[in-house]
């Protein structure tokens, strides 16, 4: 059996586990540069405030209504996250980290046990150790797995888990699903099975694995196997190697001058760098994209970018660093309104699989503890609180977010401070 662990609006959830107030709240999460609503309670949603939807738009509402309107505030939302996953590692060390509030377990392992009521023990578990709400589904494969979880969330009736082990409870449950919300199928998918009468997770199980191939390839064949019990998608327990890092962002405000995108672009390069040496990887080619508003039709449109080939593949914050701002220096404009840049590493490799170069010049070892000390001294007192001359400290290119709450869990200076009385 397959378990599927998924947080309760997560993003909301944060927040409200260190201000109990908001409980029964509307909570919405505004995307970067507070633009877009990316996060809903289900208070919000019973508003009517669409997910995606511009902000501005509903400034009104807001106010009216008394919803609690936040930024993006990824650092607490990121640890919060290991936090759980730290947790559910401990029930079983067969899981897989699906996503930042998602993850597989395997219950395959246990014998003779009452699903129902060790999902019950670990959603109480999580919730009392961290705070944070979930919906745990329990199913043969994981993508009945994705249903059950769906179930649990929106039926009260569950009280959060669903177990779907019968023949009947996965029959009744497929019928209650539709297609469109079948894990692998979407909206994009579904129009086409709608013409063909296909409109519940039970329609499709139903179809012939010929005609799914025919239509839907053979991922469309293995979700239909899964659908009716059989396992095609194995749990992920390894994370793979990425191919490739990208770190960018969108202004606050428009830059023109090169010393604030300079900044901007080594602060990206700062990023990337720090996670390939957390994946214990290198790389061999770096590229740097700026450009401006294109939904700004007054102003003068310009997008490029520059991929430059490393000597040797590395993870120095120092040589990557380096070698955006060369790129950043063929492909800079003067005058133009920038709105966005990035960094993006690729060609990655295992840092102990290098291959060197006859006339490097790089005291290799000299940068790696560098790099250590670095990465230990911003870890224990603060992320960047060290960094390269490079970064600069302008807050022209930081991201809006008027709505910011603190990093409870991550600094000791926004922790809470509870005053006990006698």
């Amino acid at each position: 059996m397959i378990a599927l662990v998924d947080c309760n609006n997560f993003f909301c959830s944060c927040e409200r586990v260190f201000n109990p107030t908001l409980e029964g709240r509307a909570v919405v999460v505004l995307s970067n540069n507070d633009g877009c609503v990316i996060a809903r309670s289900n208070e919000a949603k019973a508003l009517g405030i669409p997910m995606g939807e511009a902000a501005y738009k509903y400034r009104q509402l807001f106010k009216d209504k008394d919803v609690a309107v936040f930024s993006s505030n990824y650092r607490l939302y990121g640890d919060m996250s290991q936090r759980v996953m730290n947790i559910l590692s401990g029930f079983t060390p067969d899981i897989e980290i699906y996503s930042v509030d998602e993850a597989f377990m395997n219950f395959g392992q246990f014998c003779n046990i009452d699903y129902r009521e060790f999902a019950l023990h670990i959603k109480k578990t999580v919730k009392q150790w961290t705070g944070m709400p979930v919906g745990i589904g329990v199913a043969p494969t994981k993508t009945l797995a994705k249903i059950a979880s769906h179930l649990a969330k929106k039926n009260p009736q569950y009280s959060g888990v669903c177990v779907l082990s019968t023949q009947s409870e996965i029959i009744d449950a497929l019928h209650s699903i539709k297609v469109e919300d079948v894990w692998g199928i979407g909206r994009r998918l579904s129009g086409m099975l709608h013409s063909f009468g296909i409109h519940t997770a039970l329609d499709f199980s139903k179809s012939s694995e010929s005609w799914v191939k025919q239509r839907m390839t053979i991922n469309g064949v293995r979700t239909l196997k899964e659908l009716n019990g059989e396992k095609c998608f194995n749990l992920e327990t390894k994370q793979e190697r990425k191919k490739s890092i990208v770190t960018s962002r969108t202004f606050g405000q428009y830059i023109t001058d090169f010393t604030p995108l300079s900044e901007a672009v080594s602060n990206y390069a700062s990023k990337c760098a720090y996670k390939l040496r957390k994946e214990k990887s290198c790389a061999r080619e770096l590229s740097v994209f700026v450009r401006t508003n294109p939904f700004r039709h007054d102003i003068t449109q310009y997008q490029e970018s520059k991929t430059i080939e490393l000597p040797v593949a590395t993870n120095s914050t120092i040589e990557i660093i380096k070698y955006a701002n060369q790129a950043l220096r063929e492909i800079y404009k003067p005058g133009v309104l920038y709105n966005k840049a990035g960094v993006m590493v690729h060609n990655i490799v295992p840092d102990n699989q290098i291959q060197g170069d006859l006339f490097d010049t790089i005291d290799r070892e000299k940068h790696n503890s560098l790099m250590k000390t670095l990465d230990g001294c911003n870890d224990s007192i603060g992320r960047e609180k060290l960094r390269v001359l490079a970064q600069g400290f302008s807050r022209q290119w930081h991201l809006k977010n008027e709505h910011l709450s603190q990093c409870f869990s991550t600094s000791i200076k926004e922790s809470i401070i509870v005053n006990c009385k006698k």
